[in-house]
């Protein structure tokens, strides 16, 4: 019974490993840093700027992910920083609403939003790749949203966009398999931060507790709901899944 109890103790799964989150200076990206923290992670947040909530044990590294020239500085402090890498989070993504629906959005915010949300992760993925398969436990993980498989006009170009994050996972984890780097998914449904609960709050038509309707479990995500998925993934329990996309979001995708 020692011995079982001894495996199942998750404070120490990550000693030794190497952690980059970008978009972790608040919300869920804060509670992936923070959870490979408290394992024993050594991590480094990227993100524009610092928050009250940014896990101070991490090591902060601001830069914009939506530029090549970002992404380049983000991946060089932190290789500089860690000395490698074994777990790349891509958490950073997001944009605006447009009620009126996916006819109004202009097109500069279709371009930030492939540039937030999928070319960021492209870009950072192929500058740390080096890095990642020099690795002997690798995993990256990237966070998209139960938005891509539910398509909301008024998002449209986030939905593409984490849709194409999707594809693009699936080809990466194929492709990256035989080097021993796994390339998983993750998308949360709607959780309960302080940007997505204004954004609730404020959305004309739908108040804010109706957006439970479409969650059989009755309730919004924590963000450490989340974490703990990336957790998983990124860890030796997660040894076998590669390729994989977790949707955690209380049965909504169940439907």
């Amino acid at each position: 019974m020692s011995n079982m109890s001894s495996k199942l103790d998750l404070s120490k799964e990550f000693v030794g490993r190497r952690a980059l989150v970008t978009g972790g200076s608040r919300g869920i990206g804060a509670a992936i840093a923070q959870r490979l923290l408290d394992a024993g992670a050594k991590v480094v947040v990227a993100a524009r700027s610092r928050s009250d909530v940014t896990p101070t044990a991490a090591t902060f590294v601001s830069g914009d992910v939506r530029t090549s020239e970002g992404v380049k500085a983000i991946a060089a402090e932190t290789l500089e920083a860690l000395g490698g890498l074994d777990i790349l989070v891509n958490n950073a993504g997001g944009s605006r609403v447009f009620p009126g629906g996916s006819a109004t959005i202009p097109e500069e915010e279709w371009q930030d939003a492939l540039a937030l949300n999928l070319l960021s992760a492209i870009r950072l993925t192929n500058a740390v790749l080096p890095a990642l398969r020099a690795s002997k436990a690798a995993s990256v993980v990237n966070i998209s949203s139960t938005a891509a498989t539910m398509p909301f006009g008024p998002a449209a170009h986030y939905c593409a966009a984490k849709a194409a994050l999707d594809a693009y996972s699936r080809t990466l984890a194929v492709e990256l398999a035989p080097s021993g780097v796994r390339v998983n998914v993750v998308s949360p449904g709607p959780v309960a931060t302080p940007s997505a609960d204004e954004l609730r709050r404020t959305y004309p038509g739908i108040p804010g507790d109706a957006w439970l309707q479409w969650v059989p479990l009755g309730r919004f995500g924590a963000t450490d709901d989340i974490a703990e998925v990336v957790a998983l993934l990124a860890s030796d329990r997660g040894k076998w899944l590669t390729g994989v996309n977790y949707r955690v979001d209380g049965g909504m995708t169940a439907r």
